[in-house]
C-alpha cells in the first residue's frame, strides 16, 4: 500500500506550517499550502496544454498548464516538477527553471478553494515527445503556439484554470520567446523551498 501524499502547509510568510494528507487538504477552508505550476514548452514554442480530468475534484474538465502539483517535504520544486510531470504525463524534464518565484493565488468552484504558494516554472523538451498521461488526472492534451496561447487567454477561446489566466498574462509580460525568460531568483522562493 503506497503512503499518503503529504502537502506542505504555509504561514503567511512562506515558511513550513506542518504537513497534511493531499486528500484532506481542498475543502471550503483550504488552509495555505505549497504547490508548483511548470509550463512545458517544445522547441517551436508551442505549449503543452492540459485538460483537467472530469474526476478531479478541483477545477474539473478546465484547460490548465502542462502540470500542476505540490513539493513534498523536503523537496525541491524543480524535482516535484519532474516528479509530477513523469507521473501525469509520462514526460521526462531535465531542468526545469523557476521564472516566478513568488506567484501566490486563491480561487474557489463549487465550494471548494485553492489556496496557494505556487512557483511558475518552465522546461523545454523536443517536438514530438510521447506523452503517456494518467486519466486520473488529465483528459486530455495539446500543443498551442504560445502566441495563440495567449491570444486565446485573453479573448476567452480557451476554459482556462483561474491561475492559468493569471499566470499567462505575467509570463507575457516578460516577452513573447519563453525560452528568453529569466529565470526567477532563488531567494525569492517561499522560505519553505529555499531549505529543501
Amino acid at each position: 500500500m503506497s503512503k499518503p501524499e503529504l502537502v506542505v502547509l504555509l504561514n503567511a510568510d512562506g515558511s513550513a506550517a506542518g504537513t497534511l494528507e493531499k486528500s484532506l487538504v481542498h475543502h471550503g477552508n483550504t488552509p495555505l499550502h505549497l504547490a508548483f505550476s511548470c509550463y512545458v514548452f517544445d522547441t517551436d514554442n508551442r505549449l503543452l496544454l492540459s485538460q483537467r480530468a472530469l474526476s478531479k475534484s478541483t477545477f474539473p474538465g478546465l484547460w490548465t498548464n502542462s502540470l500542476c502539483g505540490h513539493p513534498g517535504p523536503d523537496e525541491s520544486v524543480a524535482a516535484a516538477a519532474m516528479r509530477r510531470c513523469r507521473d501525469e504525463l509520462g514526460l521526462e524534464l531535465t531542468k526545469p527553471r523557476v521564472i516566478l518565484p513568488t506567484f501566490q493565488y486563491r480561487a474557489e468552484m463549487n465550494g471548494l478553494i485553492e489556496n496557494e504558494i505556487c512557483p511558475v516554472l518552465m522546461a523545454v523538451v523536443e517536438p514530438g515527445a510521447a506523452l503517456t498521461p494518467d486519466p486520473t488526472e488529465v483528459e486530455d492534451t495539446r500543443w498551442l503556439p504560445w502566441a495563440e496561447v495567449v491570444r486565446d487567454a485573453k479573448c476567452g477561446a480557451l476554459a482556462l484554470s483561474p491561475w492559468c489566466l493569471t499566470q499567462i498574462d505575467l509570463l507575457n509580460e516578460l516577452g513573447a520567446d519563453p525560452t528568453a525568460w529569466p529565470t526567477g531568483a532563488g531567494q525569492l522562493l517561499p522560505a519553505a523551498l529555499r531549505v529543501a
